[in-house]
C-alpha cells in the first residue's frame, strides 16, 4: 500500500502530464467558449477578427467531442475523464454554491454517481489481504454483485458464518496511491489558480476537499464515526446507526449490519399514517438539530439515499464516511442563527452570520447584513417550502457572501446540505409541513438543556480546579499589575493624563476579570480580560 511520500516519481510525473493536458485543454476551451458567447450578443470589430481568428487555432487543439460545448460541460466531462478523484473533487464542489457561479454548480450536479465496479476477483483480494484470513473462513457468502459503485469504495452484500446479514465496504484497488498523486498535482495547480482566479478561493477549496476527502479512505475512521454517532443518540433509540463488526473489518474493508429499510421516496411509505409521517418527521429534526447544534458532529454527506426509514416507524443513516465538526464557537453562532431565523428576528440572524465568516481586510460586512436582511424580509412573505425553506435562506445568505467578500467555512455549506435534505424529505412526507413549526420545539429544547443549571453548576465544578488555582493567583497578578501600572504612570510625567487614561482602563480590564472568575463566568472571557489588562499596563500610551 502506497502512503505519503513514497509515491514513485515517475507516477506523479505520468499523473502530471495527464492532469496538464486537460488542464490546457480546459484554458482553451474556455477561451473559445467565450469567444463565441461574445459573438452571439452581438459584438463586431476588429478586435473579435482577431479573438475568432485565437480561437480557429485553439480549436485545433481541443477534443472535437468538446469543442462545440459549453464552458461547464467541458470542465464536468473532463473531471469524468481525470477519473475518481476528480469527479469527487467536482460532487464537492457542487456544494460550494457560495462561491462558484449557478451554471457551474448545476453542470457539476450531472457528475457521474456510479462508477465502473471493480471485479469481484480484486475486490476478494483486497478482503484476504486486509483481514489476513480466507473469505471463507470469515463469510457463509458474499453477493459478487455490488450494491454500490462509488468514486472511492465499493459496497457488497454478505452473510457472516452465524448468517448475519452484512454490509462490506471496500477501498477500490489503487485508489489511495491515485488520492495522494492527486493531491500532490492538484496542490500545485491551485497555487496558480490562486493567483488567476483569487475570488473563487482555489487553494482553499482544494484543501478542504482534500481534508475530507482522504478520510474516507480510512475505513477504521467511518467505523468510528459510526460508533460516535451511536453513542450519542443512545438516548433516542429510534435514530438507528449501523453496528460495526471489528473482528471483520480493517484498514480497507468496512463490515457493518445491514439495515433493512426503504429510502423516504419509497411508494409504499405514502400508506402510513399521519402519526406515523408526523413522527418520522420529528425523529429527523431531532436527529439533525442534535448533531448541528448540540454535539458540532454531523453527517457531512447527507442525502436521501443516505436514510432509511426502517420497521416501527425508524430512521437509520448509513454511510457514515463524511463527516462535519463544528467547534464550540462556531456550533454556538449556528444555533443563534438558527434559532434567530425560525423566531424571525433578522436583525439578529444578520449579525449572528456574519460572525461565521472568519474576517478579510476587504470583507463589506456591513453592507452584506444589510442585503441578509433584506433577503430574510422577502422570505417572510413566502414562508411555504415550495417557495423558500430555511435550509434555502441559509444558502442564499452564504451565497450572497461572495459578493461582499465573506466566504464561510466548508462546515456551513455541509451544515446546509443536511438541512435541505431534512427539510426535503419533510416535504415528501407531508407537503403541509412547516419547518419552523416543527423545528420551534427542538431548538428550544436544546436551549434549555444547554442553559440548565444543573448543568452549569456541573460544568462550574468540573472547573473548579482551574478557577480556585486561578483565584489563589489573582493577588499576586493584581498587585503585580497595578506595581507596573503605578511604575508606567510615574513614566508618563509629561503627559499624565495618558498614563491615567492607561491605567484606569488596564484596572476595570483587571477587575472585571477578577469578577467574572469568581462568578464562574465563561473562562475565555476572563482571562481576556486579564490579559487585556496587563497588555494596556505594558503599553507605552500615546496621547493622541
Amino acid at each position: 500500500m502506497l502512503g505519503r511520500g513514497v509515491i514513485p516519481i515517475p507516477r506523479i510525473v505520468g499523473r502530471g502530464r495527464t492532469t496538464v493536458r486537460h488542464f490546457v485543454g480546459l484554458l482553451l476551451g474556455g477561451y473559445v467558449a467565450w469567444v463565441e458567447a461574445r459573438r452571439r450578443r452581438g459584438s463586431r470589430g476588429l478586435l473579435l477578427a482577431v479573438q475568432r481568428l485565437v480561437a480557429f487555432f485553439c480549436r485545433l487543439c481541443i477534443d472535437s467531442k468538446l469543442v462545440r460545448e459549453p464552458f461547464p460541460v467541458q470542465l464536468r466531462k473532463r473531471l469524468e475523464v481525470l477519473g475518481p478523484t476528480y469527479v469527487k473533487l467536482g460532487q464537492i464542489l457542487s456544494l460550494r454554491s457560495d462561491v462558484l457561479p449557478d451554471v457551474v454548480i448545476r453542470e457539476f450536479r450531472n457528475l457521474l454517481s456510479r462508477l465502473p465496479e471493480v471485479a469481484f476477483s480484486e475486490i476478494a483480494e483486497i478482503i484476504e489481504d486486509d483481514l489476513g484470513r480466507p473469505l471463507a473462513t470469515m463469510f457463509r457468502e458474499i453477493d459478487e454483485s455490488p450494491l454500490g459503485s462509488a468514486s472511492i469504495a465499493q459496497s457488497h452484500l454478505a452473510w457472516t458464518l452465524d448468517n448475519q446479514q452484512v454490509i462490506l465496504k471496500v477501498v477500490k484497488p489503487g485508489i489511495r496511491d491515485l488520492l495522494y498523486r492527486d493531491a500532490s498535482l492538484l496542490r500545485v495547480v491551485a497555487i496558480f489558480l490562486q493567483w488567476l482566479l483569487p475570488r473563487y478561493q482555489p487553494r482553499r477549496i482544494i484543501e478542504e476537499f482534500f481534508d475530507y476527502t482522504l478520510r474516507e479512505v480510512e475505513m477504521q475512521r467511518e467505523a468510528e464515526n459510526a460508533e460516535t454517532f451511536a453513542a450519542n443518540f443512545k438516548h433516542i433509540p429510534d435514530i438507528v446507526f449501523p453496528c460495526i463488526y471489528h473482528e471483520l473489518s480493517g484498514e480497507s474493508v468496512l463490515c457493518m449490519e445491514y439495515l433493512e429499510g426503504v429510502p423516504p421516496e419509497a411508494e409504499n411509505l405514502q400508506d402510513l399514517t399521519s402519526e406515523e409521517k408526523r413522527k418520522l418527521i420529528d425523529l429527523g429534526a431531532s436527529a439533525i438539530i442534535q448533531m448541528l447544534y448540540g454535539d458540532g458532529f454531523f453527517h457531512a454527506d447527507l442525502h436521501p439515499g443516505n436514510l432509511l426509514v426502517l420497521p416501527g416507524v425508524r430512521v437509520g443513516f448509513i454511510d457514515l464516511g463524511m463527516v462535519g465538526r463544528l467547534d464550540a464557537e462556531l456550533r454556538h453562532n449556528l444555533l443563534l442563527l438558527f434559532h434567530s431565523l425560525v423566531m424571525e428576528d433578522f436583525e439578529s440572524a444578520a449579525r449572528h452570520l456574519s460572525s461565521v465568516a472568519p474576517y478579510q481586510p476587504e470583507s463589506d460586512v456591513v453592507g452584506y447584513r444589510s442585503a441578509v436582511k433584506d433577503l430574510c424580509r422577502r422570505w417572510r412573505r413566502s414562508p411555504s417550502f415550495e417557495e423558500f425553506s430555511i435550509a434555502q435562506l441559509i444558502l442564499d445568505s452564504v451565497r450572497l457572501g461572495a459578493r461582499y467578500r465573506m466566504y464561510f467555512p466548508v462546515e456551513m455549506v455541509l451544515m446546509v446540505k443536511a438541512l435541505v435534505t431534512y427539510e426535503g424529505v419533510g416535504h415528501m412526507l407531508d407537503p403541509s409541513f412547516n419547518v419552523v413549526d416543527v423545528s420551534q420545539r427542538h431548538i428550544s429544547r436544546l436551549f434549555r438543556q444547554q442553559y440548565n443549571p444543573m448543568r452549569l453548576l456541573r460544568a462550574g465544578l468540573r472547573m473548579a480546579p482551574d478557577l480556585m488555582e486561578a483565584l489563589g493567583r489573582m493577588p499576586v497578578l493584581v498587585s503585580e499589575s497595578l506595581r507596573i501600572l503605578e511604575r508606567r504612570a510615574r513614566q508618563r510625567g509629561d503627559n499624565p493624563v495618558a498614563g491615567l487614561r492607561a491605567t484606569l482602563l488596564g484596572g476595570c480590564c483587571l477587575i472585571s476579570g477578577s469578577i467574572l472568575a469568581a462568578l464562574e463566568g465563561p473562562w475565555p472571557v476572563w482571562i481576556l480580560l486579564l490579559v487585556l489588562g496587563i497588555l494596556i499596563a505594558l503599553r507605552r500610551g500615546d496621547p493622541r
